[in-house]
């Protein structure tokens, strides 16, 4: 009989939810699922998949653009003290 060893990580409860999902779904329990990718990864010497950072959308990366501007003060804002200034200063639009 194979020895086995236990392994102990925190994660994320929804995640958690959805992957036991996922994997019933498969067929797998959550144990089997872990084994299935450590050995993926022996085999592959590697991660089984690709890890890289995500591309931004073109939208998302001129708002991180932007944001970064505003930060500078290379685009200069408008800022408030409080919440009641940015409703008044709205309304008067």
């Amino acid at each position: 009989m194979a020895k086995t060893a236990n392994i102990n990580i925190n994660i994320d409860k929804d995640l958690k939810e959805e992957a036991t999902y996922l994997f019933d779904v498969l067929g797998l329990n959550m144990t089997t699922a872990i084994t299935v990718f450590l050995k993926m990864s022996v085999l592959m010497g590697g991660l089984p998949f690709e890890v890289k950072a995500p591309n931004p959308s073109k939208e998302l990366q001129h708002a991180l653009d932007e944001g970064e501007k505003i930060l500078s003060g290379e685009i200069k804002t408008k800022s408030y003290d409080n919440v009641q200034d940015l409703f008044d200063d709205i309304t008067k639009e």
